[in-house]
């Protein structure tokens, strides 16, 4: 029963912390497309995250890595979501 209790607790801090990279990988990743004020945290975490994961399927794991991703990688991948949606929502603002 103990070690069930140090999973979940471990668990815990590991999404944790995947959620505050996210959200770091997710500002730079604005800072970097100049759109970062338009942007929440919400939107940073899950542009974190769901960059990480694109930049890592795309270009592998490689470099410095902190909670199970690779920070070069997914900013990348952020980078590429931020433009990507930045660019839909731009199309449909103009319609």
């Amino acid at each position: 029963m103990d070690i069930i209790i140090h999973r979940e607790e471990n668990g815990g801090k590991i999404m944790i912390w995947s959620l505050i990279v996210g959200a770091v990988i997710g500002a730079i990743a604005g800072a970097i497309t100049n759109r970062g004020e338009s942007m929440g945290w919400i939107s940073n975490i899950i542009a974190g995250l769901i960059g990480s994961a694109i930049g890592q399927a795309l270009l592998g794991q490689w470099g410095p890595s902190l909670a199970g991703m690779a920070i070069i990688p997914s900013i990348i991948g952020a980078v590429i979501l931020v433009l990507a949606v930045s660019m839909v929502l731009g199309m449909r603002a103009k319609q």
